[in-house]
């Protein structure tokens, strides 16, 4: 069974940095395209930024210049590196890949999320 689990994040002063983890286990044959969604309170999830397996990325513009996603395919993790931050990045924020499994077939999962409360 293919698990995805986040972890890094916590509360910290505008301006400051957090580096969130994805870790993906279970049995698997590779992994695709990994991203990071965050959802604020009230609002819908959102893109935050998103890396191929090849090590392509794009960002929304929010983060832009701000954030960094980056991977270790050997370990099967993605990072975020969050500099920057500002109070609108509070949020809950989600990691998700899209994994090929033992069938062949390419799935989806997420993760659990973490939060990320930033205070002004």
């Amino acid at each position: 069974q293919v698990q995805l689990v986040e972890s890094g994040g916590g509360l910290v002063q505008a301006g400051g940095s957090l580096r969130l983890s994805c870790a993906a286990s279970g049995t698997m044959l590779s992994i695709n395209n990994m991203k990071w969604y965050r959802q604020a309170p009230g609002k819908q999830r959102e893109l935050v930024a998103a890396i191929t397996s090849g090590g392509s990325t794009n960002y929304a513009d929010p983060v832009q210049g701000r954030f960094t996603i980056s991977r270790d395919n050997a370990k099967n993790m993605v990072y975020l590196q969050m500099n920057s931050l500002k109070a609108e990045d509070t949020a809950v924020y989600y990691c998700n890949a899209n994994i090929v499994d033992l069938d062949r077939k390419t799935r989806l999962y997420w993760g659990q999320g973490t939060q990320v409360t930033v205070s002004s």
